[in-house]
């Protein structure tokens, strides 16, 4: 599945926000939408997710740089929360959200109900695999459907070919993968009470296992050949940057990417990174993912990565020695200025003069930064920047953008 030499138009690129300073971050780094959550209803209660006030900040400046706004309404309530979801969605409504996720069907019917501005996507949670699904929830008014993260290219492709044009068929092509069902997990509650279907999921498939036989209790068998036991469930993260061109060509009008609890780095690298990938398409069918784009995604906190089920049976699925994340890098300073030929910057982690600073701008490829001369506030000479929060100036021969991240290889 090659993109065709007709297709004019790009993909929604749409990213995670967990905060308001992430939601920034998403916006300036090239996200066309952003998905967020209020302080309930949403599948990330470990996330910092939005209060009113932030909610409204976050959404007017999304819509000052031209972004759009997704509100995840998409847990399956009990009883006891019902009364609180018409005023939630009428606050949505009236704050001018471009669109509500829903997966429950009597929140969906609430949706239209109380939200009747904003446009109604139906979750992940969901399950979506097929056409007949996806139909019959543009039957009960989705202006799109989120495809379920176990379908392959071909599964979506024929999805699109036996659905409305006028829906829009949105699917994740990036980050943490789950070890059940699209989501749906029952582990989480069974062995902890925290319920992932409503937000609060223990992560229970990252945890090490070891087999224990009937008969003889307390004795732990490893399932592979370590001192650790297994992590038997734990899912490699998705990344399908290299294969953006099939996607687009199965049919897929928005790349979606996970991780509303990952950090302000996280969301700008990842989202600057999917902008990249998506501005540099053309038709041709020898189309490669620049280089400097699978290079930054290797500069993020994550797990192995694979391609899901996209291609089929997943390959390179799972990680069975450990449950660890890759760490190369980490954020030494943001900038914040650039006056007198030299960049000025708020430190996040310490580093030394003379050491090569990566810097990532927003909408660009990286470039290196050089610290042979480093200085203080009071522009004093130093050997070291030690402490957190401390204001640094670095010589520098053009400016570098407000809220561009320097970043160091770790150790």
């Amino acid at each position: 599945m090659n993109i065709s030499t007709d297709i004019i138009k790009l993909p929604e690129l749409l990213a995670p926000a967990g905060d308001l300073t992430r939601l920034k971050a998403a916006v300036d780094y090239g996200a066309d939408a952003v998905y967020l959550a209020g302080e309930e209803f949403g599948m990330r209660t470990a996330a910092s997710n939005f209060g009113l006030e932030d909610l409204k900040l976050g959404i007017e400046y999304a819509h000052k740089n031209g972004v759009k706004v997704h509100v995840a309404c998409n847990t399956i309530p009990h009883n006891s929360e019902i009364p609180r979801l018409p005023d939630f969605l009428k606050t949505i409504n009236e704050l001018g959200a471009d669109a509500i996720i829903a997966a429950d069907l009597g929140t969906i019917e609430m949706v239209k109900k109380y939200a009747p501005n904003c446009e109604l996507h139906a979750s992940v949670q969901s399950g979506i695999c097929n056409y007949e699904t996806a139909r019959a929830f543009y039957n009960l008014g989705a202006k799109r459907v989120v495809l379920a993260r176990e379908l392959s290219l071909h599964e979506i492709a024929e999805i699109r070919a036996k659905t409305p044009m006028e829906l829009e068929l949105e699917a994740f092509a990036h980050g943490a993968m789950c070890v059940s069902f699209s989501a749906r997990c029952l582990l989480s509650s069974y062995m902890t009470g925290r319920d992932a279907n409503r937000g609060d999921c223990a992560q229970p498939c990252r945890w090490s296992y070891s087999l224990i036989e009937e008969k003889r209790p307390g004795q732990h068998f490893d399932i592979t050949e370590t001192d650790k036991g297994t992590y038997i469930l734990n899912a490699n993260d998705l990344c399908m940057a290299e294969n953006l061109n099939k996607m687009i060509a199965a049919g897929v009008d928005s790349i979606k990417l996970e991780g509303r609890a990952k950090s302000h780095y996280y969301t700008a690298v990842v989202t600057n990174a999917y902008r990249g990938a998506l501005d540099s398409l053309t038709a041709d069918k020898d189309w490669k993912c620049p280089e400097w784009v699978t290079d930054e995604l290797n500069k993020i906190s994550h797990r192995s990565y694979s391609t899901g089920f996209y291609f089929g049976a997943p390959q390179n699925s799972q990680t069975y020695e450990n449950a660890g994340y890759v760490r190369d890098y980490a954020v030494a300073a943001i900038v914040n200025g650039y006056k007198n030929g030299c960049v000025t910057a708020i430190l996040k982690n310490k580093f030394l003069r003379g050491q090569e600073l990566d810097c990532l701008e927003p909408m660009s490829a990286p470039f290196i930064v050089k610290t042979d001369e480093l200085y203080n506030e009071k522009n004093e000479l130093i050997d070291s920047a030690p402490h957190p929060m401390m204001t640094i100036k670095i010589p520098f021969n053009k400016p570098i953008k407000n809220g561009a991240l320097l970043r160091m290889k770790s150790e």
